[in-house]
Protein backbone atom coordinates (compact mmCIF):
# COMPACT_ATOMS: atom_id res chain seq x y z
CA UNK A 1 0.00 0.00 0.00
CA UNK A 2 1.33 3.38 -0.95
CA UNK A 3 1.04 6.80 1.20
CA UNK A 4 1.34 10.32 -0.22
CA UNK A 5 -0.82 13.10 -0.29
CA UNK A 6 -3.83 14.06 -1.98
CA UNK A 7 -4.60 18.02 -3.59
CA UNK A 8 -7.78 19.43 -4.13
CA UNK A 9 -7.77 22.48 -6.48
CA UNK A 10 -10.86 25.02 -6.58
CA UNK A 11 -14.36 23.19 -6.69
CA UNK A 12 -12.69 19.84 -5.39
CA UNK A 13 -11.08 21.94 -2.77
CA UNK A 14 -14.56 23.21 -1.65
CA UNK A 15 -16.22 19.80 -1.83
CA UNK A 16 -13.79 17.87 -0.09
CA UNK A 17 -13.16 20.41 2.85
CA UNK A 18 -9.67 20.63 2.83
CA UNK A 19 -6.75 21.61 0.04
CA UNK A 20 -4.89 18.36 0.93
CA UNK A 21 -4.77 15.68 2.81
CA UNK A 22 -2.69 12.04 3.28
CA UNK A 23 -4.01 9.07 1.32
CA UNK A 24 -3.15 5.55 1.58
CA UNK A 25 -4.08 3.65 -1.55
CA UNK A 26 -2.58 1.03 -3.93
CA UNK A 27 -4.31 2.11 -7.02
CA UNK A 28 -5.76 5.84 -8.07
CA UNK A 29 -9.18 3.62 -8.33
CA UNK A 30 -9.07 2.97 -4.63
CA UNK A 31 -8.14 6.35 -3.55
CA UNK A 32 -11.06 8.08 -5.13
CA UNK A 33 -12.98 5.19 -3.40
CA UNK A 34 -11.96 5.83 0.44
CA UNK A 35 -11.98 9.98 -0.54
CA UNK A 36 -15.54 10.23 -1.66
CA UNK A 37 -16.93 7.03 0.93
CA UNK A 38 -19.81 9.07 3.22
CA UNK A 39 -18.91 12.89 1.21
CA UNK A 40 -21.86 13.18 -1.04
CA UNK A 41 -20.22 16.60 -2.86
CA UNK A 42 -16.86 15.36 -3.49
CA UNK A 43 -17.63 12.20 -4.94
CA UNK A 44 -20.15 14.39 -7.28
CA UNK A 45 -17.23 16.56 -7.92
CA UNK A 46 -14.37 14.20 -8.79
CA UNK A 47 -16.95 12.08 -11.76
CA UNK A 48 -15.78 15.72 -13.60
CA UNK A 49 -12.36 16.11 -12.61
CA UNK A 50 -8.92 15.11 -14.23
CA UNK A 51 -6.29 13.95 -12.51
CA UNK A 52 -2.40 13.99 -12.34
CA UNK A 53 -0.06 11.63 -10.55
CA UNK A 54 3.33 13.02 -9.60
CA UNK A 55 2.87 15.88 -12.33
CA UNK A 56 1.70 13.37 -15.33
CA UNK A 57 -2.07 13.39 -16.42
CA UNK A 58 -4.13 9.93 -15.68
CA UNK A 59 -5.89 10.55 -19.08
CA UNK A 60 -7.96 8.27 -19.92
CA UNK A 61 -6.76 5.27 -17.97
CA UNK A 62 -8.72 3.20 -15.75
CA UNK A 63 -8.60 4.47 -12.19
CA UNK A 64 -8.24 0.90 -10.83
CA UNK A 65 -4.79 0.50 -13.57
CA UNK A 66 -3.49 3.70 -12.32
CA UNK A 67 -0.75 2.36 -9.63
CA UNK A 68 0.36 4.79 -7.15
CA UNK A 69 4.14 4.57 -5.80
CA UNK A 70 4.63 5.42 -2.06
CA UNK A 71 5.47 9.37 -1.93
CA UNK A 72 2.70 9.91 -4.52
CA UNK A 73 1.06 13.53 -5.20
CA UNK A 74 -2.42 13.21 -6.72
CA UNK A 75 -3.82 16.10 -7.94
CA UNK A 76 -7.66 16.58 -8.42
CA UNK A 77 -8.30 19.12 -11.03
CA UNK A 78 -12.22 19.77 -11.98
CA UNK A 79 -12.65 21.88 -15.18
CA UNK A 80 -11.91 25.46 -15.78
CA UNK A 81 -13.73 27.88 -16.95
CA UNK A 82 -11.89 30.43 -19.29
CA UNK A 83 -12.16 33.19 -21.88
Amino acid sequence: MATGKIRYWAAAKEAAGVAEEPFEAVTLGELMTKITQNRADLARVVLRCSFLVDGSPVGKRAHDEVILGDGATVEVLPPFAGG
